[in-house]
């Protein structure tokens, strides 16, 4: 496993794992002193993001969208949660992409601080043209990247 440096947060990456790092700070969290449950999601989907930008040369949502033309809205989240997150450790979301359809993409984003799976989702999107708001097909340069990343369920 090496450790390597990208935008500002540290990821690694071990053949085809590829791990986001999160700094949980003190304002993710509650009164109960965890994090509140609408920061897991945002946690998650910046892992995703951050996983985007690996496998694209630093593109993630924004420069995917206004400078190749594709977007990809998510159409389905689902999470799992297995162990309240604290500002105690490191997050550290391991993302890969489960399945992929002509139109669409599944991600999985297991999440896990201290060694202990704090929570695991499901989330799938859609590629569309921005312009029409319309699904069209993943394209054929996207499409190689995720199938070369590829661990179906």
């Amino acid at each position: 496993m090496h450790l390597q440096k990208y935008a500002g947060r540290q990821k690694m990456a071990e053949q085809d794992t590829f791990i986001h790092e999160i700094r949980v700070g003190w304002g993710d969290c509650d009164p109960a002193r965890i994090a509140y449950t609408g920061r897991l999601p945002a946690f998650a989907l910046e892992a995703i993001d951050a996983w985007w930008e690996h496998q694209l040369g630093g593109d993630g949502w924004y420069q995917m969208e206004l400078d190749r033309g594709t977007g990809t809205p998510f159409v389905h989240m689902s999470i799992d949660f297995r162990s309240p997150v604290t500002p105690r450790h490191r997050l550290l979301c391991e993302v890969w992409p489960s399945a992929l359809g002509s139109k669409s993409v599944t991600f999985r984003v297991n999440a896990r601080q201290d060694g202990k799976l704090c929570f695991e989702g499901k989330f799938v999107c859609v590629f569309i043209a921005p312009e029409t708001f319309t699904a069209r097909p993943a394209p054929e340069d996207y499409r190689q990247v995720i199938e070369a990343q590829l661990r179906p369920e």
